[in-house]
């Protein structure tokens, strides 16, 4: 009798536990894309940026609370205002090869929102080639 009380109560739990976590709900970010290649650009003109789109496709208003690149040659640009629910924005990335080593590069911008997944990562990529 003990062990199916038990198990009745855990039974109960469980499904208490998942209706929770269901009607929780809240901001959530979703990238059209999180990589961008910039493919072959010159020395001569090593400044070239790109924009990450994004949806809220939650229910809550989302709040992008960083966005930080993973060095000081790519510099992020983030709407500062809350997104509602169904609205779009976008994030805008500028590399800066002045005085870089000409070649291959990829960097990372780190994304930190309010949002169900906190943290998101963005990718830009290309080669610089050297002045002639």
């Amino acid at each position: 009798m003990k062990r199916m009380i038990l198990f009745v109560a855990l039974l109960i739990c469980s499904v208490l536990t998942m209706t929770a976590q269901e009607a929780k709900g809240g901001a959530q970010i979703k990238f059209e894309k999180t990589t961008h290649n910039f493919g072959t650009f010159s020395e001569n003109a090593p400044k070239v940026s790109c924009e990450f789109a994004f949806t809220n496709v939650g229910d809550a208003p989302l709040i992008i609370n960083q966005a930080v690149a993973g060095c000081g040659c790519t510099s992020p640009q983030y709407p500062k205002e809350p997104i509602q629910p169904g609205q779009k924005g976008v994030i805008k990335v500028t590399y800066n090869g002045t005085g870089r080593f000409p070649g291959h590069f990829k960097k990372s911008i780190t994304v930190r929102t309010n949002g169900t997944v906190e943290m998101t990562r963005l990718y830009i990529e290309g080669d610089m080639t050297e002045a002639k």
